[in-house]
């Protein structure tokens, strides 16, 4: 049997979030792990996927309601090549593949989104809304504008793989 580890917990981040290869967490951006669900076996609160952008100032926190007198967080699931305008604050239950969240955005509570779509800067999603896939929504509250090119998956994926290869380390 081997000892524990002992470690000082002021120098040390404990999470519940899994973050998928090559995903890009801006500056000032919060990502509200420490939100999670009472009871056992409810660690992750929080995934997300590969090539996910994460804008700066942003907000991501697990949804959450009250049932029969017990407030509770509940999962939030965000698929791969992801991109999270800066300044948006979501709280959806799920979050496809492929799809592209602008600036200053609010996606409401349990909200699903599914593959490929995208929101515009500035709009309001309310809770528990289904955005469907290939679909443009954007205004207060988010409405249906138009139907997404087939295409979409490929120039998400392309834009997302893009701006990583892009983002290098300042040299001093």
């Amino acid at each position: 049997m081997e000892l524990p580890i002992f470690y000082p917990k002021a120098e040390f981040i404990e999470t519940n979030i899994i973050l998928g290869g090559k995903t890009i967490i801006s500056n000032g951006a919060i990502i509200r792990g420490d939100l999670k669900r009472t009871g056992p076996g409810h660690a992750v609160v929080i995934s997300l996927g590969r090539y996910c952008l994460v804008g700066e100032g942003s907000v991501m926190r697990p949804p959450y309601k009250t049932y029969r007198g017990n407030f509770n967080y509940y999962p939030m699931k965000i698929g791969d090549h992801v991109h999270i305008g800066a300044g948006s604050v979501i709280e959806a239950a799920t979050i496809g593949n492929h799809v592209e969240i602008g600036k200053n955005c609010v996606i409401g509570k349990f909200t699903i989104i599914k593959d490929c779509a995208k929101i515009a800067d500035n709009t309001i999603i309310p809770p528990n809304t289904v955005i469907p896939a290939l679909a443009l929504f954007e205004g207060s509250p988010g409405r249906f504008v138009e139907d997404l090119p087939e295409s979409t998956q490929e120039i998400v994926e392309a834009a997302t793989k893009h701006h990583y290869t892009r983002f290098q380390p300042l040299e001093r």
